[in-house]
């Protein structure tokens, strides 16, 4: 274990709060996504604390871009998951088609989720458009 922890502290690493300045995440969600199994840090140093590497960073930045389109944890692990698939060298060529496959069909619904966003952010603009009409309107009728 000391061994894993030394090979994990003479890479480049950060603590949980660095993290979560450089991904404008509070220490919380980090924790959490942990426990629910979503991203484990690389190690830890003798006293407990969580030690995360730019590749852990990469990975949360992944989550980060999946969180707006609504992806369930779930579906993240899975997401994760496959890419761990793909970045492996120790993976079958069947795991590696399979972990394809799947990607590709989250690609298609990520398209679908964001289409919808754009939609509902047209209708956001419509919107606010009406309300500057109205408060500009209002003005000019009451004489201000």
């Amino acid at each position: 274990m000391a061994s894993e922890v030394e090979a994990t502290t003479a890479a480049a690493t950060m603590h949980i709060g660095e993290v979560a300045t450089r991904t404008d995440l509070s220490l919380r969600s980090l924790r959490h996504w942990e426990e629910v199994g979503l991203l484990t840090p690389s190690g830890r140093t003798d006293g407990g604390f969580r030690l995360y590497t730019e590749d852990d960073v990469e990975k949360i930045l992944v989550i980060c871009r999946m969180k707006p389109l609504g992806f369930s944890l779930e579906e993240m692990k899975a997401v994760m998951a496959d890419l761990a698939v793909l970045r492996s060298a120790d993976t079958t060529p069947t795991e590696r088609a399979a972990a394809r496959e799947h990607l590709a069909q989250i690609h298609a619904d990520a398209h679908e989720r964001r289409g919808k966003l754009v939609r509902q952010l047209d209708m956001a603009d419509e919107f606010i458009g009406l309300l500057s009409d109205e408060t500009t309107n209002a003005a000019e009728v009451s004489g201000a």
